[in-house]
């Protein structure tokens, strides 16, 4: 009720008020913020805040596979001022209390019916934007606007989450599987590979003896030859006969020889 200082009514910052005239019933218009003229006895005025109030809505629902889920939405709501008249008519100075929970659970209940439990965790932020698009529908039929509605809270029972986490672990341990098959895969792939490589050398090592065997024979002579003579060339009891055919004949001369 506003306050009345004898002829006159208080409508407080934030607020709005409904007249109701014991002749012509509730009246069309709202008094706005101030000081107005409400005719004692005669009239009454209600208050109406029309600033965006927070409510949580609660509800347990079932999805589509049959589990069971406890959601909570938090919504920010406010009357449409120009119908507060109507709003005060047909529904009373508790709006708010009577249209919110009864719209929310209606709604909750209508889109959760139509995803299982698994996708309510994978699509959540598509179901809560089709819940608020829903309500906001349903709460603009009853004047009131809706400024705010997300999901708050969602919880499924305690068997179901059981059975979430075993098959998390699950996926988890058949990835790990799969890594290990994979590393394994590889490893014998590269071991393959290695394998025909080294047969390839093979083979091109045999081919080239077959095609250059005398060369590489006497490449192999001439190398241990150039060998000896370096060694030879080192001892004392070695002289070299320079000149003539028998050039590079080495004598072998023992001490005390003349």
């Amino acid at each position: 009720m506003v306050k009345t200082h004898h002829s006159h009514g208080l409508v407080e910052g934030g607020h709005r008020a409904v007249v109701f005239d014991r002749f012509k019933g509730v009246l069309p218009k709202p008094l706005a913020e101030g000081t107005s003229i409400v005719i004692p006895v005669l009239q009454s005025a209600f208050l109406f805040d029309v600033r965006s109030k927070p409510r949580v809505i609660n509800s347990v629902t079932g999805t589509k596979d049959l589990q069971h889920v406890n959601i909570s939405l938090r919504v920010l709501s406010r009357p449409v001022e120009q119908m507060l008249p109507e709003i005060f008519s047909k529904i009373g100075q508790d709006f708010d209390e009577r249209v919110l929970p009864g719209v929310g659970n209606e709604v909750l209940k209508a889109v959760v019916a139509q995803y299982n439990a698994e996708e309510l965790l994978s699509k959540r932020e598509q179901i809560s934007d089709q819940i608020r698009v829903n309500l906001i529908k349903r709460a603009r039929e009853f004047h009131l606007i809706l400024d705010d509605v997300s999901i708050t809270h969602l919880t499924f029972s305690k068997e179901f989450t059981k059975a979430i986490e075993q098959k998390q672990v699950a996926e988890q341990d058949a990835e790990r599987q799969m890594y290990i098959v994979q590393r394994a895969d590889q490893e014998r792939k590269a071991v393959v590979i290695r394998a025909e490589g080294e047969a390839e050398a093979a083979m091109k090592i045999s081919k080239a003896v077959a095609d250059f065997g005398t060369a590489l024979i006497e490449i192999r002579r001439i190398d241990a030859a150039r060998d000896i003579a370096d060694i030879l060339s080192k001892s004392r009891n070695i002289t070299y006969l320079p000149g003539g055919q028998n050039s590079g004949l080495l004598l072998g001369l023992t001490a005390g020889q003349g």
